[in-house]
């Protein structure tokens, strides 16, 4: 029976491996981008996001949004500060946050095209 995520047989092809090793980011790096993608991988910060794409919202207008406690919203924008994804801005007593810059809107777009096509 053949193994379709794998080749057939054995074989290096040196070149290749060599040209990517040549491009292939560090540890760390792949440490962030994976924290990243973990971070999308929950409904709520998700939800978060695209709701912080559409206008800056305060954490009680995105706790209305979404359907969550105040207090579980806050804890979702901890994590998604913390990895640089929205930023906040204070007015008073209100926090409003938005999304950090064109990067997080960018991706979440790739992201939403790919998986409603």
């Amino acid at each position: 029976m053949v193994e379709f995520d794998r080749c057939g047989i054995n074989c290096i092809h040196e070149e290749a491996v060599k040209a990517v090793k040549e491009v292939l980011f560090s540890e760390d790096v792949a440490i962030s981008l994976a924290e990243l993608f973990k971070a999308l991988g929950d409904p709520t910060r998700v939800k978060i996001l695209f709701s912080l794409m559409t206008r800056e919202l305060c954490v009680c207008d995105i706790s209305a949004v979404i359907g969550a406690s105040e207090s579980a919203v806050s804890h979702q924008l901890k994590i998604l500060r913390t990895l640089r994804l929205v930023k906040y801005r204070r007015d008073g007593k209100i926090l409003y946050y938005s999304l950090a810059d064109d990067h997080v809107e960018k991706l979440f777009i790739q992201g939403l095209e790919h998986v409603t096509e």
